[in-house]
């Protein structure tokens, strides 16, 4: 009888070890976080190396954003504007089902009462548990680290939606017009930030990296995490800084200081 359940849930892909730590992903959503003890600002820009066009993303960059919360001021939402303008999200109105890349969250220590406003998006996990989810493929990662949907293969079961603890993901209930080229978009799929993917790989840096360095308080900086001589690399090895929800083990590539 035991074999037969086996053989079973072996056929419909059960698997218990990763059961156990999709309901540990699940329970995430509601925990406080915890805040820092360190206290450091952070440079306003970071030069990025384009990747020649026609190559493959390669696995000795690992992309990655370190947000300085002491330069994030509560009240800023250049970031949120940036992406908005940048990937052509115009929203229809309705918080409920309007797109948002990247948003801004205020959170409290419950100890302490210390409270922090922080920009929250797509995490860029080394271990993403929205791709773990998904039947299709369609959530996958890039071999530099970027976390992406391919809109041709998803299927809007949102259970990517459901897994990732960060609620990154949103759902396109409209019909959409006036797209961006480099962001397409359509109705019945799950779309995230995607690291500005179409600018990191022309040499640049996210639209929400740029505005924060120039109208905002040059609180995210954006770069190589695998370049020890890069200035994130450096920052990471000299100053202390956090990752949301380490304890996951989903090794997020966006840190934050001062939180």
């Amino acid at each position: 009888m035991s074999s037969k359940s086996g053989q079973h849930n072996a056929t419909l892909g059960f698997d218990p070890v990763r059961r156990k730590f999709l309901s540990a992903v699940a329970a995430a959503a509601g925990v406080s976080l915890a805040p820092g003890v360190m206290l450091y600002g952070i440079a306003r820009s970071s030069a990025t190396a384009a990747r020649p066009r026609g190559s493959a993303a390669s696995a000795d960059v690992r992309w990655g954003m370190l947000i300085d919360l002491g330069h994030c001021d509560d009240g800023c939402n250049e970031c949120v504007t940036a992406c908005n303008t940048e990937n052509g999200l115009r929203g229809h109105g309705r918080p409920s089902t309007d797109a948002q890349w990247i948003r801004k969250i205020d959170i409290r220590d419950p100890q302490t009462g210390a409270a922090r406003s922080l920009p929250m998006m797509c995490q860029h996990c080394a271990e993403p548990a929205c791709v773990d989810v998904c039947p299709t493929g369609a959530s996958f990662k890039r071999a530099d680290g970027i976390v992406l949907v391919d809109k041709h293969t998803c299927i809007g079961c949102r259970y990517c939606m459901m897994a990732c603890p960060y609620k990154a993901r949103s759902f396109v209930h409209e019909t959409l017009e006036d797209q961006k080229p480099h962001a397409p978009r359509g109705k019945g799929t799950v779309e995230s930030c995607t690291l500005c993917v179409h600018r990191v790989d022309d040499g640049g840096q996210p639209a929400c990296v740029e505005s924060c360095s120039n109208t905002g308080g040059g609180a995210m900086l954006f770069g190589d995490l695998k370049d020890p001589d890069s200035e994130i690399s450096r920052r990471v090895a000299t100053y202390a800084t956090q990752q949301v929800r380490a304890d996951l083990g989903l090794d997020p590539g966006v840190r934050y200081s001062n939180l």
